[in-house]
């Protein structure tokens, strides 16, 4: 079995969980067995939705919290009548607002607030009760009560004092019991200090043989837990951004990233490391054996993979753009705005679509807005754009760093150029500068408006001086050997 560790997801993941949703893909077509493992606590959503949002199977998730109990990952199929049939008091009124509902019972006075999983169904995903004004308790609902957190009111504010954790037949599993800034876990006998603790029991639990593999994806606040006690288990560790700080490294001494620093600092306990380029992985050995003195392993294998390439069956649209990311500060999607708003004077009928939720979606908005290109310019949100990439003309990608880029990969795949800056890693694996876009060089003491300008310029070259044509036939070479075929080999060789 194959145990891949993580911290959380949600409704618009990262990079980390849409690599383990294509990994989960993969390791299922070698025939692999694996688990996906989640240990951040989810107090507003059902994990499940989330993670069958992205791919994944239910049987392949496990939540930290619910591990030890015998409930099982699952959407919610718990109903009002179901609650109904627990209440005590039968004498209520009932009222109803989109995903809200509201019990108010006459003879105590408490009442229930439930949430729905959508406007229209009797799912009912959690239910807080408050009693004399004040919220005494939440329970969380799958098909079953999975958790209870309870409340009392300090300093004018409902204070969170503990959890319970529910067996299918309701029994009693296990206690969290929280006090101030500390949290202590009873499992029968068992009293854990920490959540660490708590996550070394899980994988003690586990029982892990030679015969398993543990692949860490995040290991902040989990990571020594997990080497711990995985006992004879295989152990790796996936890298998935730049591990290491270029400004705080000269000839004598690195600045690993401080999300690798453990990992790193752990290589007699780690059996291989994953990185998804081989400039990555050529640049760590490198770096591991001038710095460190050691030559751990470091395989290459691609975050995803391309079912098959993708070609239009209709003209694409000339001149349009497309690019797809969290709308985070990092991404840089408002200087993709302004550089085609300057680019327009030279390619008149140009457009940009970008895909993807964050952050910086209100302040892109007010870009666009102010700038006076809604017209052309378009925020398309969250889509799956498997099929989408096709009926574009190019990519532009205006990050400064990139530990794969799943959507570059999704971008050749469908025969498309990309503009984007020369830097590692992922711009420097999918561009080949002049056969299929431009990778654009910069330093540090450029500004933002000088990179803008480069931007607008390698956009208006490849649309008005370049063979289209050719630049996509590239593009369709490069992407073959992320054919899910080949990645699956990768992936069956390391795990043998």
């Amino acid at each position: 079995m194959v145990y891949n560790f993580n911290l959380g997801i949600g409704w618009a993941s990262s990079g980390v969980e849409y690599a383990q949703s294509y990994r989960a893909n993969l390791l299922r077509r070698a025939h692999i067995p694996a688990r996906f493992v989640f240990t951040d606590m989810f107090p507003t959503e059902n994990i499940e939705h989330m993670t069958r949002n992205i791919g994944f199977l239910d049987e392949e998730v496990i939540w930290l919290y619910t591990f030890f109990t015998d409930v099982r990952t699952s959407p919610v199929t718990f109903t009002l009548k179901e609650l109904e049939a627990t209440m005590a008091e039968e004498d209520y009124n009932f009222s109803r607002e989109g995903k809200t509902c509201r019990y108010q019972f006459k003879e105590s006075g408490r009442f229930y607030t439930c949430y729905m999983v959508d406007d229209t169904s009797d799912l009912v995903h959690r239910v807080e009760i408050v009693s004399n004004g004040c919220l005494i308790r939440k329970d969380f609902y799958t098909y079953c009560r999975t958790f209870s957190e309870y409340y009392a009111p300090l300093d004018g504010k409902a204070h969170l004092y503990g959890r319970t954790f529910f067996n299918e037949d309701g029994s009693v599993c296990y206690e969290e019991v929280i006090e101030d800034d500390s949290t202590f876990y009873r499992i029968g006998a068992q009293v854990l200090y920490t959540k660490a603790d708590l996550v070394g029991y899980m994988v003690k639990r586990l029982n892990l043989t030679a015969d398993d593999v543990v692949i860490i994806d995040r290991t902040t606040g989990i990571g020594q837990a997990i080497l711990e006690n995985c006992g004879p288990a295989r152990v790796g560790i996936v890298v998935h951004a730049d591990h290491f700080s270029e400004g705080g490294t000269d000839d004598d001494y690195i600045l690993w990233n401080n999300y690798y620093e453990y990992s790193f600092s752990q290589t007699e306990h780690i059996d291989f490391y994953i990185t998804a380029t081989d400039a990555q992985n050529e640049l760590m050995r490198q770096q591991f054996k001038k710095y460190c003195g050691k030559e751990p392993q470091v395989v290459t294998i691609p975050v995803g993979s391309l079912d098959e390439l993708k070609y239009p069956d209709e003209p694409r649209k000339r001149h349009s753009l497309i690019t797809a990311s969290r709308l985070a500060t990092e991404k840089h999607c408002d200087w993709l705005v302004e550089a085609v708003v300057k680019a327009k004077e030279s390619v008149p009928d140009i457009s940009l679509d970008i895909y993807g939720k964050g952050g910086d979606e209100a302040k892109l908005k007010g870009l666009i807005g102010r700038l006076g290109c809604a017209d052309y310019v378009h925020l398309m949100g969250q889509q799956k754009l498997d099929d989408v990439y096709k009926h574009y003309d190019a990519y532009v990608a205006a990050s400064q760093s990139e530990g794969f880029g799943l959507t570059l990969m999704e971008a050749i795949g469908s025969g498309l150029p990309i503009v984007g800056f020369d830097v590692r890693y992922g711009n420097q694996t999918f561009i080949d500068d002049g056969q299929n876009g431009y990778r654009i060089p910069i330093t540090d003491e450029m500004d933002q408006k000088e990179k803008i300008k480069l931007l607008s310029e390698r956009i208006v070259r490849m649309f008005t001086e370049d063979d289209m044509d050719a630049f996509s036939g590239h593009s369709y070479e490069k992407a073959k050997e992320y054919l899910t075929k080949e990645v699956v080999h990768r992936w069956i060789e390391l795990l043998k």
